[in-house]
């Protein structure tokens, strides 16, 4: 619902992300805040606002998997894992400069996910989260398995710093604007998916995909689109994640931080780009918090062990999880949007 007196007279105005002067402005602002955030923070900060922009990538492409087409999908991790292990290859083996192995790392990465977007024309549901898991599973067999000289094996690859025009990315600003840039348009890409033709026929396929068919979708092709850009998002940033920590190895990508990534589109609300962000800045919020709390409780309460305090504190981010399912399973874009509508509509709730 926009606010009174706004409204469209074109279909393209219709369909714009920006509808107000007020919102481009606000929207202006917060760009500006984001690209200068290096020089208002410090350099933990700035850390750990690089990796919520990497994980953002991630989860904006799990929301178009499973949040706009319905596909449950627990292998986002590995999905993730391909891109930032053919990243790191490209870097060491061929010499490509970052601009040209991270989109490899995605193209890989949905390669890797239309295999297994196959599987999901014939299963739903559980079986299907079952068929994403062994993804995860498979990925892993994969690493550790190969000849070591190809993907380091359990020792894992080192990854040469990303150079821009001569410049080595290696402090903490260079990293997050570097990963700003390929954030902003990625989630502006997943903003035009969503509201093309194709997002559109996610949406049809997730509610009812025997009715979808009939309309003249086709299911086959739009469950394996799904799978692949939701894989190509996680390829992205698992080559941001490659070049931000300079190593890969395997058990950075698994099966948990795949349910982490369902948890954050959960927090955020199903089917919303905006929410899926929201997600990611929740949960690692939160999970920032704990990280910094941890060792303090542990100093307070030596008698409890710091293996008891933060097993606690997960068990209570985990309760925060199903808070969420069970009173708001909507999440918190729902929350905001009835906010919005009620202000708007103010004082006229009729």
């Amino acid at each position: 619902m926009d606010p009174a007196g706004v409204f469209a007279t074109r279909y393209e105005r219709d369909q714009a992300l920006v509808r107000t002067r007020k919102q481009l402005v606000a929207l202006a602002v917060f760009v500006v805040l984001l690209v200068a955030l290096p020089w208002l923070v410090g350099p933990r900060m700035v850390a750990a606002a690089t990796v919520m922009l990497i994980t953002a990538v991630v989860v904006v492409g799990l929301q178009i998997n499973t949040g706009h087409a319905g596909q449950v999908n627990l292998g986002q991790a590995a999905f993730m894992g391909v891109g930032a292990y053919t990243a790191a290859v490209l870097a060491i083996k061929l010499g490509l400069p970052f601009w040209l192995s991270v989109p490899l790392g995605g193209v890989s990465a949905a390669a890797f996910g239309f295999i297994f977007g196959l599987s999901a024309v014939r299963i739903k549901g559980f079986y299907l989260a079952l068929t994403t898991i062994a993804a995860q599973f498979l990925f892993h067999f994969m690493v550790l398995n190969l000849p070591s000289s190809w993907l380091g094996g359990s020792n894992g690859l080192s990854v040469p710093p990303a150079e821009f025009f001569g410049h080595r990315m290696v402090d903490g600003p260079s990293l997050y604007w570097m990963c700003l840039a390929f954030a902003v348009v990625m989630v502006f890409g997943a903003y035009g998916i969503t509201r093309s033709r194709h997002g559109r026929a996610f949406v049809a396929v997730r509610d009812d995909d025997v009715a979808s068919g009939m309309m003249g979708i086709n299911v086959v092709r739009t469950k394996a689109i799904a799978f692949l850009v939701g894989a190509f998002y996680a390829g992205i940033g698992g080559a941001l994640w490659a070049y931000y920590v300079r190593f890969v190895a395997v058990d950075q990508f698994t099966l948990l931080n795949s349910i982490w990534f369902i948890a954050m589109i959960i927090v955020g609300g199903m089917g919303s780009v905006t929410g899926a962000l929201i997600g990611v800045f929740v949960i690692k919020l939160v999970q920032e918090s704990i990280t910094s709390l941890g060792p303090t409780i542990v100093e307070q309460l030596p008698f409890l062990g710091g293996d008891i305090v933060f097993a606690t504190m997960n068990v209570f981010l985990g309760g925060i999880i199903a808070a969420f399912l069970l009173f708001e399973p909507r999440g918190l874009m729902h929350r905001w949007n009835i906010l919005k509508r009620s202000y708007r509509l103010w004082p006229f709730p009729y």
